[in-house]
């Protein structure tokens, strides 16, 4: 009888915190794989190339703050080119009487983005772990019990694997509605889980491509807000010097219906002038309508401190931007999360090595 292919540590999800984790727990010497469901890394970082070089748009995250020292030293340290983010200008206010400019930048605050786009973090995490150690197109099935032997069993279409520990790194609603766990979790877990507010999954990010911020030229900060949409705010996505040139907003996922797409660059000629309603190209992300991002239904519920708490025994560790106590949604908290889940696996009681330690970047 054939045994299951095993590793020390198991990580389900190749977004930023479960690189995270990953990095960690290699450097830590632990025999580590990750599992995506998904033919590419970032999760949530998800950037697409233009033809200026190395710059790219970011669909997903974009931006990170003063004080984040995980990715500040994770974007220095892999050579990441990082920039500020524009601020000069005028807003834009849309109401249903009209629009109205009003003086000096309302929407935006001091911030930083990186020149090649955010996922360029998860594909240099990924470049660090070792061979074989990522493997894409490889969605879990089921998570149960290892057994007499302990641990636990990972299924996938491609076969099970053991492993000692698992490091859940998608969003938990995502992995409740398409993981089953034989109902291995307490009834107060499921339901944070089932109830947990997935970052982006019901947001639309819609970039405008231009040849030009022409919008600088007239006073504008690209900014924006709007009471009757289909964009509900718009940011300046320009590159370092204007280059590429873009404007970005988020609608709602229920905005989204034949139309949609004229419906945006009409609104953004209203706003910001002819040209904005001819953009080079134009992309639209609905993460409510992706597979491996939203499950079908979420409602609002906290109570975060539970997914501190040991599961599975101790084996399994949540790690993911949407279990943070605060700022969901920041690249800062998704690399947190997964160093957090790293230090947990490390310091589990079976192990008597406590050198759990942020490995990405210093503790602030």
């Amino acid at each position: 009888m054939s045994h299951p292919e095993s590793h020390d540590v198991i990580v389900i999800g190749a977004g930023a915190s479960g690189l995270a984790a990953a990095t960690a727990l290699h450097a830590a010497g632990r025999d580590v794989i990750v599992l995506e469901a998904r033919d590419r890394v970032g999760g949530r970082l998800l950037s697409v190339p233009t033809a200026h070089p190395e710059r790219a748009l970011d669909l997903g995250a974009t931006w990170f703050w003063d004080g984040e020292e995980r990715v500040r030293t994770l974007a220095a340290g892999r050579g990441i080119a990082t920039f500020d983010q524009h601020l000069a200008g005028d807003t834009m206010l849309q109401e249903v009487t009209g629009t109205r400019r009003l003086t000096g930048n309302l929407v935006d605050a001091p911030s930083r983005r990186f020149a090649t786009g955010a996922q360029s973090l998860a594909i240099a995490l990924a470049a660090g772990l070792p061979t074989g150690a990522l493997r894409l197109g490889r969605p879990v099935t089921a998570v149960r019990p290892g057994g007499q032997g302990g641990g636990l069993d990972v299924l996938t279409r491609a076969g099970t694997l053991h492993t000692e520990h698992v490091v859940l790194a998608v969003p938990p609603a995502l992995a409740l509605e398409r993981i089953d766990f034989h109902d291995a979790f307490p009834a107060d877990l499921v339901r944070l889980g089932r109830s947990t507010p997935v970052w982006m999954g019901a947001a639309v990010k819609v970039v405008a491509h231009y040849p030009t911020p022409f919008w600088r030229q007239d006073g504008l900060a690209g900014a924006a807000f709007s009471r009757t949409g289909p964009l509900q705010e718009i940011h300046d996505m320009s590159g370092p010097g204007g280059e590429p040139a873009a404007l970005f907003g988020f609608a709602h996922a229920r905005t989204v219906r034949p139309g949609f797409e004229h419906a945006v660059t009409a609104q953004l000629a209203r706003l910001f002038g002819p040209a904005a309603g001819s953009p080079a190209a134009l992309h639209v992300q609905d993460w409510s309508a992706e597979r491996w991002t939203a499950p079908s239904t979420v409602q609002h519920l906290a109570d975060h401190s539970l997914y501190q708490r040991l599961a599975l025994n101790g084996s399994l560790h949540w790690a993911s931007t949407e279990t943070a106590t605060d700022h969901a949604g920041h690249i800062e908290v998704a690399l947190a999360s997964g160093e957090r889940a790293a230090r947990a696996v490390l310091q589990a009681p079976a192990d008597v090595n406590d050198t759990a330690q942020d490995v990405i970047a210093p503790s602030r």
